[in-house]
């Protein structure tokens, strides 16, 4: 399987789940991106290390960092590698005196570590092709009026919609740029594949 080397984009609140947020991870080089709903204590953590922010004592993910640090145990990397029924597997390479360990993790901690640890995120092409979606061609038309918030279905549960609908759903978020509710409709999608 080939890897595949993944930034973070952007780390927002979620609009329909009111304390989780999603952070989208994005392929380096390239148009696709993965997003994951997360927890607001894990977002916190990472938004503290994306922006360099030193709070006045160690959050958890600093703690653990200044004890892997303390044994010369460095995080080489993140491996995001499983994904199933919505939710996402990672594992953190690490490194101690020449040797390699993996240790399980969940993604949104995994994510936290790397920040910290400046390590690379990385994906399975599996992975992108199941959960990724596909930003638009940036010099592409674009509308020229925004799209009411109308367009995400609000009485109807994705549940109950035909593929089809779906899928035309689908293509509006990613047109919006909404790509929480894209990965909602994506991972509907994939469960009616099965």
């Amino acid at each position: 399987m080939k890897k595949i080397k993944l930034e973070i984009i952007a780390l927002s609140h979620s609009v329909t789940h009111s304390h989780n947020y999603a952070i989208i991870l994005g392929e380096v080089g390239g148009t696709k991106r993965l997003p994951i709903v997360i927890g607001g204590f894990e977002a916190q953590a990472i938004a503290v290390a994306l922006e360099n922010m030193i709070p006045n004592r160690p959050l958890t993910h600093d703690l653990f960092k200044n004890t892997l640090e303390s044994f010369n145990i460095t995080i080489k990397e993140v491996i995001i590698h499983q994904l199933t029924e919505g939710i996402f597997y990672s594992s953190l390479i690490c490194e101690k005196d020449g040797m390699e360990y993996t240790i399980d993790s969940r993604t949104s901690d995994a994510i936290a570590m790397a920040v910290r640890f400046k390590a690379p995120i990385y994906t399975y092409s599996s992975i992108m092709e199941i959960a990724g979606v596909t930003m638009e061609d940036p010099q592409m038309e674009k509308p020229t009026k925004a799209k009411p918030e109308k367009e995400k279905p609000k009485t109807k549960d994705i549940s109950e919609m035909s593929v089809k609908a779906l899928e035309a759903l689908l293509e509006k978020a990613l047109q919006r740029e909404d790509y929480e509710h894209a990965a909602k409709l994506r991972d509907e999608l994939n469960k009616r594949k099965k």
